[in-house]
């Protein structure tokens, strides 16, 4: 027999996707007339070049799982790179201590957490080591059943669970996790210790996920070497947004390694010389139309993620512009 935490978040799931189809049927949103041909299901595959979104994008709403499917519905997005939280969340995890507060202040400094804030991230830490270790993958298959019913995707998952500090069980959790929501990797922050990333690399590969390694504005064009050489199934994340910031030109990073890349985020970022400032897609000097057309012309099969940083403009949100970024994507691929 069911549990009943399964039937009340079968019932949540049923009333977030009811719920977004009244929201698309009574509110006009960018880009609405292509969910109603779609009768409620989003389509970002343009021209046969996936767009996607890391669910980062919208960090500051709700992350239930619910939450994030009604997300994607109303912004045209089929395919996502999940983060963690929102599908160990779903899945039963152990709830979080409040978030410290480490902003830094008028001199510019962050605040050390004190000695309680330590003390209960660390046995926050010990339990979901735990958690993570001995979970069943029947909620994360549910997520995923739930997602792909309503014409969603997931293509990668990013769990806080692939640190030098995690357990071999929580990394091995990662990608099992992963394979259970459907997708073909598991991203993480590009370690700086080769050990680590042979470690990754030796438990994807025992898993059949990639491992995605993700980068900022430290990317060269043989940062991921090491670990490319370590294991077939340690791969690229790519950042290309923070690529161009950093001074490089993506193409033929993409021409000599798209083979490794798994997913690669797209945002619009001036070059270091121009500022470095992260803008509305179309303001800056990232060639994200370009791109895109080089991946539909070489039919290039990893998704290009949609990660929302910049600045809100305004009388928006972030779902707006999340589909604002769709249509231009959609636009740059003559879909």
């Amino acid at each position: 027999m069911e549990d009943l935490d399964i039937s009340r978040r079968r019932f949540l799931g049923t009333s977030a996707l009811a719920a977004a189809g009244f929201v698309m049927a009574h509110t006009p949103i960018f880009g609405a007339p292509a969910y109603i041909k779609r009768l409620g299901k989003p389509n970002s595959l343009f021209n046969g070049v996936q767009v996607g979104a890391i669910t980062y994008s919208w960090r500051s709403l709700p992350g239930s799982a619910e939450d994030i499917l009604k997300y994607c519905i109303e912004t045209n997005i089929s395919a996502i790179e999940l983060m963690g939280p929102t599908g160990e969340s779903f899945a039963g995890a152990p709830e979080a201590p409040p978030r410290p507060n480490l902003a830094p202040g008028p001199d510019g400094k962050r605040p050390e957490m004190t000695d309680e804030q330590k003390a209960a991230q660390k046995e926050y830490a010990t339990k979901m080591a735990e958690w993570r270790a001995k979970v069943s993958m029947d909620k994360f298959v549910q997520l995923r059943k739930m997602y792909n019913a309503a014409g969603v995707s997931i293509y990668g998952f990013k769990p806080n669970a692939l640190g030098e500090k995690n357990t071999d069980a929580e990394v091995d959790y990662a990608f099992r996790a992963a394979k259970a929501l459907g997708a073909n990797q598991a991203n993480v922050e590009l370690p700086n210790d080769p050990a680590q990333t042979k470690r990754l690399g030796d438990i994807a590969a025992k898993n059949k996920v990639y491992c995605g390694y993700h980068g900022h504005t430290q990317q060269t064009p043989t940062w991921w070497d090491t670990a490319l050489g370590q294991s077939k199934y340690n791969a690229m994340n790519f950042d290309m947004g923070h690529y161009v910031a950093a001074g490089y030109d993506p193409f033929p990073l993409l021409e000599a390694k798209h083979d490794h890349i798994v997913s690669m985020h797209v945002k619009d970022r001036k070059t270091k010389e121009h500022g470095g400032a992260n803008v509305v897609w179309g303001q800056g000097d990232t060639p994200i139309v370009a791109v895109l057309e080089m991946m539909r012309a070489k039919k290039y099969k990893f998704p290009a993620t949609i990660e929302l940083e910049y600045e809100i403009p305004a009388g928006s949100d972030p779902l707006k512009e999340t589909a604002k970024c769709v249509e231009f994507a959609r636009k740059a691929l003559g879909a």
